[in-house]
């Protein structure tokens, strides 16, 4: 230990090349359940979305309040948020290639679409490992944790205060 006494000594020492070789023999694997599907569970807010991702035609159904799957332009029917649910397959070049079924809890439907966007990618990357790198870059892959911020007590919200007076 006495003899390093620069910074390229120590990199001889600990040899920095190892770690990145065992980085490449060790390349990310599909992993799918015996129906061949791959799952995730996607957030954003306070939504929480499960999702399965199986090679299919492009049914795409959202489980509802009442347990029943239905298609997702009826679930989410804003054309925004059917928009930013299609866009992990348009990033992908693979629209129409998945069936994607999606359980969502929490939070308002803006909160619940990002959340299934959110598990769509994870459950593609997982599904096919070479689409990662499109969806990274788009940045799919990364959870949005905005969350609203709790109330406190002796105030009106979060941060107001009750309004003063004076008299």
């Amino acid at each position: 230990m006495a003899d390093i006494k620069s910074l390229d000594d120590l990199k001889a020492a600990v040899g920095t090349a190892a770690p990145a070789a065992a980085a490449e023999a060790a390349p990310r694997t599909a992993v799918r359940d015996s129906l061949g599907r791959a799952y995730a569970t996607g957030k954003r807010k306070d939504a929480v979305a499960r999702v399965w991702v199986k090679p299919g035609s492009g049914k795409f159904l959202i489980r509802n309040n009442k347990g029943e799957y239905v298609d997702y332009s009826l679930y989410f029917a804003r054309p925004v948020l059917q928009m930013i649910l299609r866009q992990p397959f348009q990033v992908a070049n693979v629209e129409g290639q998945y069936d994607v079924m999606a359980t969502v809890a929490g939070g308002g439907l803006s909160g619940q679409a990002g959340a299934v966007k959110h598990g769509i990618s994870k459950a593609l990357q997982l599904h096919e490992p070479e689409l990662r790198a499109a969806l990274k870059a788009a940045g799919f892959l990364t959870r949005d944790s905005r969350v609203v911020e709790r109330k406190k007590y002796g105030k009106a919200k979060a941060r107001r205060s009750f309004q003063f007076s004076k008299r």
